[in-house]
């Protein structure tokens, strides 16, 4: 590496962390202000405030926006390099744009293992104290009778329950229905369901069965009745943010566990996985443009080079949250719906690349 390696890679690495510390002190003043309510409501002692949440909320913050961050630090200090005219003397050095971007693209690479490492192996572990703490002292989303619940627990089975308390873990109005090729072979009905802690099963309460096979029924009633089921009281209090506390290996054996069981809520945990790869790849494609933008010495100056590369960033953004809807709640598979920003945005950095000034 030359000393020109080192420069580049110092200044961005240097403004990053730069950044991102400022950044990350404004966010908990906000954040501070917003929840104060809740930590004295709550009694929150300053010690949980401090090390289980604010301190564990730091990875969570890092990763979210460390490809932001990453782009926004490539276009100022580039700008300032172009606008000092150190980028005219590199080039006029006999050095190849291509060579000036090695350091660029190490020191991105860096970035993006480190993010590829915190989204997948250490926020899952830190996520856990903090939400937590958000469980106990700020709200708690589970705490609430879920209403008109459908769902799928096994291919071709569905079940229906009109309300299901989380903190007891009993329903009302319960349906399980079995479907063989389209038709229905058997159903079950009961007034009421409660999950047997000890002996791990349900206790349905003034129930019916329903057996149909071909042209011959059967109907047996009754009061009451233990039974296993293909479901437990943990498939009720899932939450797809759950999934912050998941690991990728836990998080892969969760989704080939709800594929088996046909659950159609899957699509969601495959496009968390496959954002937990894709982000930081994000780095590197974002970097490349950031450069190739910012390297030009134009009239503007860093104002037009933050402007231009903010407005990109914003666009990439919201191309992920559209093709996610598209994933989410249409036919678009999670693979392609997560990658396509990466790809679309890929082609503009090739193309910001090959016209930028060399």
């Amino acid at each position: 590496m030359r000393t020109i390696d080192i420069y580049i890679i110092k200044k961005f690495l240097g403004t990053f962390f730069f950044t991102l510390i400022l950044l990350i002190f404004i966010v908990i003043v906000f954040d501070i202000s917003e929840k104060l309510d809740d930590f004295l409501r709550h009694d929150a002692p300053l010690n949980a405030i401090i090390f289980d949440y604010y301190l564990n909320f730091v990875p969570y913050f890092i990763n979210l926006f460390s490809y932001l961050l990453t782009f926004i630090a490539v276009i100022f200090f580039t700008s300032r390099m172009a606008s000092d005219s150190e980028i005219i003397a590199i080039l006029s050095s006999g050095i190849s744009f291509k060579r000036m971007m090695f350091p660029y693209f190490i020191s991105a690479l860096a970035l993006g293992v480190f993010s590829f490492f915190l989204a997948n192996f250490i926020i899952p572990y830190t996520n856990r104290s903090m939400l937590a703490f958000e469980k106990r002292f700020i709200n708690d989303p589970r705490e609430f009778s879920d209403q008109n619940i459908h769902k799928q627990v096994s291919p071709g089975t569905f079940i229906y329950l009109e309300n299901y308390n989380v903190k007891t873990n009993t329903g009302w109005k319960f349906t399980l229905e079995k479907f063989e090729k389209n038709e229905l072979v058997f159903k079950m009905k009961g007034e009421r369901i409660e999950w047997d802690s000890l002996r791990l099963r349900w206790r349905i309460t003034n129930y019916y069965k329903r057996n149909i096979s071909e042209m011959n029924e059967s109907i047996i009633k009754g009061t009451k009745l233990d039974t296993l089921l293909p479901f437990k009281p943990a498939d009720f209090t899932e939450d797809i943010e759950d999934v912050k506390i998941m690991n990728y290996f836990v998080l892969r054996e969760h989704i080939q566990d709800k594929e088996l069981r046909g659950d159609p809520d899957v699509i969601k945990y495959k496009v968390k996985k496959y954002e937990r790869i894709a982000f930081p790849f994000a780095t590197l494609i974002l970097t490349v443009i950031g450069v190739s933008v910012s390297s030009r010495k134009v009239r503007g100056g860093i104002g037009f080079h933050l402007g231009f590369g903010l407005a990109l960033t914003f666009i990439y953004i919201l191309f992920m949250q559209i093709f996610t809807v598209f994933a989410t709640f249409g036919d678009l598979p999670p693979l392609i719906a997560v990658w396509v920003p990466n790809i679309i945005f890929g082609f503009i950095a090739l193309f910001l690349f090959r016209i930028a000034p060399k």
